[in-house]
């Protein structure tokens, strides 16, 4: 069966275990009328898209305000880097993709993960089954396009695995390259390009698609982070932010329509492209990578076997010269003050 057709919905098995999740998040020690709402910016790692699609639903329907937050969501993307706005304090909240976050936090920068909501790598190579690609080896001796503004070390550790020599292509922007055939294939991500690719007259069964979670690499990516400081400075600022972010995120996987229709308007607020059913697709692909079918690890949860290979990437390629401890990078706001105990 073909990968839209398996994945074209949240399973109900994702969708329970974010609802348990939601169950195991205590309420909001104090209501908005005992005190005034703490104010606070936000930004995510891109431009608007369901990519975000928790943080914008917490915001619509009142979360944060119940958890005492005036949050302010501003628009990422080239114009408003996220790892810069949050190490200058221009926001106090912010998503980066944790190999970001790492060389951020080994280069100086006190950034701290304050809940990890990916929890699968969401990189998949996409290749046509007429160049002769229908199982991983066959992507040796071939052209592969990658995105120049991406970690090439996770590609390199991919092909170190499966013991490919390729000649890689950078790209710049857009799927042309590819649809055109001047590369075999091409690095994507699940949510995104990857239905770009689908939606451009391309039957599914025409493509093979290696899944890096499906082949060893699986390096999760989006996190909620802030500085150390504001962390220090106010605990539960963090928490609360944390918390009804993930409530934001269940709200969005249930109700897909009312969300979808909000992404749109976010969109087209910043006059972004935007059409239903791509968005529709990048929700529900992303209920597969923040809550993984059969997934154990509560969302929020980073495990530090995850984050050491990440970081030892990171430090193979030469990103980093040290790992930084990761006892100090994650401090799970997800978890409430009485499940630690």
């Amino acid at each position: 069966m073909a990968l839209y057709l398996k994945l074209k919905t949240i399973s109900h098995i994702t969708l329970m275990t974010l609802i348990f999740t939601l169950i195991n998040i205590s309420s909001p020690g104090q209501s908005p009328a005992e005190e005034p709402l703490k104010k606070v910016k936000f930004v995510p790692q891109w431009h608007h898209q369901a990519q975000f699609a928790g943080y914008y639903m917490a915001y619509e329907i009142g979360i944060y305000q119940k958890y005492g937050l005036d949050v302010e969501i501003l628009d990422g993307g080239p114009s408003a880097p996220s790892a810069k706005m949050l190490s200058e304090s221009r926001v106090d909240f912010a998503t980066l993709q944790l190999s970001a976050a790492i060389q951020q936090r080994a280069h100086g920068v006190n950034v701290i993960n304050i809940a990890q909501t990916s929890q699968r790598s969401a990189i998949v190579i996409v290749a046509k089954k007429k160049n002769g690609i229908n199982k991983v080896e066959d992507l040796n001796a071939k052209r592969i396009g990658y995105w120049r503004t991406d970690f090439e070390g996770v590609l390199q550790t991919f092909l170190k695995r499966h013991n490919l020599k390729v000649e890689i292509v950078p790209i710049n922007s857009t799927v042309n390259l590819f649809l055109l055939d001047g590369i075999d294939a091409m690095v994507t991500m699940w949510y995104n390009e990857y239905y770009t690719i689908i939606s451009s007259g391309i039957n599914e069964d025409e493509l093979t698609h290696f899944l890096f979670f499906e082949h060893d690499v699986n390096l999760p990516e989006d996190g909620i982070y802030c500085l150390e400081e504001t962390y220090k400075k106010d605990p539960e600022l963090c928490r609360n932010f944390v918390k009804a972010s993930l409530e934001g995120w269940i709200y969005a996987f249930a109700n897909e329509k009312k969300t979808v229709e909000t992404i749109i308007k976010y969109m087209n607020k910043v006059h972004i492209k935007a059409n239903n059913p791509h968005q529709k697709w990048m929700l529900a692909r992303m209920g597969d990578i923040i809550s993984p079918p059969n997934q154990k690890k509560p969302i929020g949860s980073l495990a530090e076997e995850d984050y050491l290979r990440v970081a030892s990437i990171l430090k193979e390629y030469n990103l980093i010269s040290s790992i930084p401890d990761f006892k100090t990078f994650f401090i799970n706001m997800a978890v409430s003050e009485d499940a630690k105990k």
